[in-house]
């Protein structure tokens, strides 16, 4: 079997999707931490993958790299915008969707799609992390809870407390104050929940919201996340178990589809 790779180097977690060259099913897949060695990351993912999917590296015919490492992929034979990679993978995941929210560790997007997958528009928030992943995780450690518990625990709220900093900084200190007023975990946790859910929805009503939604994204897994923004948004949000895997997942589909057109036939021969 010849394999295409896609591999998506993000800020907290690099993912790796292996699909089938001929018909583009998906064989393998893997996410790890990426840390500070950017082409280990991509490298130590593809491995995964392969080993997940049982085959070995001399059947991975072409790789695809995205995410803010991919300049660092060494091995890559193409690299796309992160952007561009979650509309392809989440039209492929949820092929109605015709806007979609990306929400990582250090910044959202939003994008409307086109029903082939093109980006018609996009806005992200590139000024502060306070609308992305890492806000909630210097808000779980400021509350010493677990990163993957405070979406539901988030749930369990009956009196949620604004944060409204724009600054993830200064927002923090908001959770502090929270704290020191007695305030229940849970509700600071929806509060910051709810805070991320106004910034990202707004970059989606700059785009032209048009129904339907999906999310994309490591926060994508997170349930409090989830239904926040459906709160926010006012309308149900296509979520998948593999939705954070969309940036590798559209990039092997670039990849796959710059793969048939290199090994096309030439008109002129004959």
């Amino acid at each position: 079997m010849r394999l295409v790779a896609g591999i998506d180097v993000g800020t907290r977690a690099t993912k790796a999707v292996l699909l089938d060259a001929a018909d583009r099913a998906r064989v393998g897949r893997a996410l790890l931490p990426t840390g500070a060695d950017l082409p280990g990351a991509a490298w130590r993912a593809l491995e995964a993958a392969l080993r997940e999917a049982g085959f070995g590296r001399e059947e991975v015919a072409y790789v695809a790299a995205t995410g803010y490492g991919r300049y660092q992929v060494p091995f890559r034979d193409l690299q796309i915008t992160e952007i561009t990679c979650h509309a392809r993978g989440a039209k492929a995941l949820f092929p109605s969707a015709r806007c979609v929210l990306d929400v990582g560790a250090m910044n959202s997007r939003a994008m409307r799609v086109a029903p082939s997958g093109r980006v018609e528009a996009f806005r992200m928030n590139d000024r502060c992390a306070s609308g992305a992943g890492r806000f909630l995780e210097r808000v779980a450690r400021s509350l010493e809870v677990e990163l993957e518990a405070v979406g539901d625990l988030s749930l369990r709220s009956q009196d949620p407390q604004p944060i409204s900093s724009v600054c993830a900084v200064l927002a923090e200190s908001e959770v502090i104050n929270h704290v020191t007023e007695g305030r229940k975990i849970e509700d600071i946790l929806r509060g910051a929940h709810q805070s991320i859910a106004e910034r990202v929805v707004a970059l989606l009503r700059q785009v032209g919201a048009a129904p339907t939604f999906a999310l994309t994204g490591g926060l994508a897994k997170n349930a409090g996340m989830v239904r926040a923004i459906e709160e926010r948004l006012g309308s149900a949000l296509s979520v998948a178990p593999d939705a954070e895997y969309a940036g590798a997942l559209g990039a092997a589909i670039f990849g796959a589809e710059r793969l048939a057109r290199r090994e096309a036939p030439s008109p002129l021969r004959g």
